[in-house]
């Protein structure tokens, strides 16, 4: 072949492979034109590209909820996606009632143990007492084996109507109980009782759908106690329903005064005001915060310090200012969208700002030092600033205390003595006869001697000193708790150690 053919021969190959090469780079640029767009429609050609080309069937649920899941919390650290199951519990939590039984219960070994019968519920009515073990729910065994709480928590609850045998061991007796399971309140509020002759104390723990109505009967008993003063602990409440907020603050505020306002791109400026009607106007308040007050406990805090109706005692608060909307699916789930955010009376947008390790900031404060010195808050980080600042405690965690606590110790010496001292407690319905009681029981002594023989733990020389105090005040809380007065006896003695209360006191 001469010489020309042969180079004509390669230039004929080389074009075909450059003309293939050039026909798969237009290929594949047309595939991304067509997966390509603007807006939402990128979203809907990825989900088609899926159904035409994935090599497998497509679960559309579970490819449904991812996709929901990521998009929503791409936008901020609040709005979320919630599949049924999640929905469902979290608005029986915030509605202020759900199926179940009734009944309140810890799990000190492996376990679970009956704490708490709720009155008027279903396992009062047929005879659970506290002190029960729970053995088994229906047929399947949950003492001994370690059984995941939340797992023990869904098999026992179920739609109101239907039944479930739950088998006990009561002393040395087995006892089966066939409950049938009905609507169960849950409240918003621990405990309200008074720590002197005029200054009542109330422990928020969330804002639900009876909230408002839980506040009012609790302040009508203290008023009727001779309360003049009011203690309104919110820490650790990290919020609910902002009406409820808001119908609280309006308990206190005179006519016009601003509670909050709600502002966002797709939501107008709206403001919520005191009516003026509130019974609460001449009740003087003290509220203690700390870094888990949120939300709609902001709102509450916010208000009462902003119009000069309340004073702060704690540190900084969470600094969540953002307002969810929910929306519901035919499916039964949900999602909760960011909508707006809220502002304090005098204009401040407490929420802090998002940051890649945002579900770890309260832990940073830790880590700055902000936990122990005031100089070390800011207005700019987020949050409400107290008007008392009282710091972490850092010298209660002694090694015996920490290791009790890790173990539960006190969770299970507690257990272990209204076994034997059922009778005594469950008459006690006075707090000044449960200290007496808790007085002569010898539980420091009982107390050390369980800890060494169950767990091989025993403080150090000159250590028990430092955590007594701390040590002993939980293991009296706790069974104090096993008496009729549950978490009014529980909260009312662990504020003996309470430094935020001490200052809110001392003030």
């Amino acid at each position: 072949m001469k010489k020309s053919s042969i180079v004509v021969a390669l230039l004929g190959v080389l074009i075909g492979v450059l003309l293939m090469w050039l026909v798969q780079v237009l290929g594949e640029r047309r595939r991304a034109m067509r997966v390509g767009g603007s807006g939402w429609r990128k979203v809907e050609l990825i989900l088609q590209s899926i159904d035409e080309n994935y090599v497998d069937s497509v679960d559309y649920g579970k490819v449904t909820d991812a996709v929901a899941a990521a998009a929503l919390s791409a936008l901020d650290p609040h709005s979320s996606y919630m599949p049924p199951q999640i929905l469902e519990e979290t608005e029986a939590d915030l509605t202020g009632n759900f199926d179940g039984i009734g009944i309140q219960f810890n799990v000190p070994n492996d376990t679970a143990v009956v704490i708490e019968v709720i009155p008027g519920g279903p396992s009062e009515k047929i005879g659970l007492q506290p002190g029960d073990r729970l053995l088994k729910v229906d047929t399947i065994n949950i003492a001994g084996v370690h059984f995941p709480q939340d797992s023990m928590v869904r098999h026992i609850k179920g739609a109101a109507g239907s039944k479930v045998l739950v088998t006990v061991k009561r002393g040395k007796e087995v006892i089966p109980f066939e409950i049938t399971r009905g609507k169960i309140p849950t409240w918003s509020i621990d405990a309200a009782f008074m720590v002197s002759d005029t200054t009542g104390y109330l422990r928020l723990s969330k804002f639900s759908r009876t909230t408002e109505t839980e506040f009012l009967k609790s302040c009508i008993e203290l008023l009727n106690s001779g309360m003049t003063e009011l203690i309104l602990d919110i820490r650790d409440n990290t919020g609910g329903y902002l009406d409820q907020a808001c119908k609280l603050a309006n308990l206190f505020l005179p006519r016009k005064a601003m509670i909050v306002y709600l502002e966002g791109r797709h939501r107008k400026r709206e403001e919520y005001r005191a009516d003026g009607h509130g019974p609460l106007q001449d009740i003087a308040v003290k509220v203690l915060v700390n870094e888990e007050s949120a939300s709609a406990s902001e709102i509450l805090a916010g208000a009462l310090q902003d119009n000069g109706r309340a004073r702060l005692y704690g540190r900084r608060t969470f600094g969540k200012g953002l307002v969810q909307e929910p929306f519901f699916f035919t499916d039964k789930s949900g999602m909760r969208i960011t909508v707006a955010r809220y502002y304090t009376p005098s204009g401040r947008c407490i929420q802090k700002p998002y940051a890649d390790d945002y579900q770890y900031e309260v832990l940073k404060r830790y880590e700055s030092g902000e936990m122990i010195h005031a100089d070390s808050m800011r207005v700019e980080k987020g949050g409400i600033l107290p008007d008392v600042f009282v710091p972490v405690d850092t010298t209660r965690a002694g090694q015996f205390y920490v290791a009790c606590n890790r173990k539960a110790t006190a969770m299970r010496f507690a257990s272990a003595f209204f076994d034997g001292h059922k009778k005594e407690l469950s008459t006690i319905d006075d707090y000044g006869q449960l200290l007496s009681y808790l007085d002569r029981a010898g539980l420091e002594r009982q107390f050390l001697s369980f800890a060494k023989s169950k767990d091989g733990l025993e403080p150090k020389d000159g250590e028990w000193e430092t955590d007594r105090q701390y040590m002993m005040t939980q293991v009296q809380a706790l069974v104090g708790r096993y008496s009729k007065l549950g978490d009014k006896a529980y909260y009312h003695l662990f504020l003996q150690t309470d430094d935020t209360y001490k200052a809110a006191i001392a003030d």
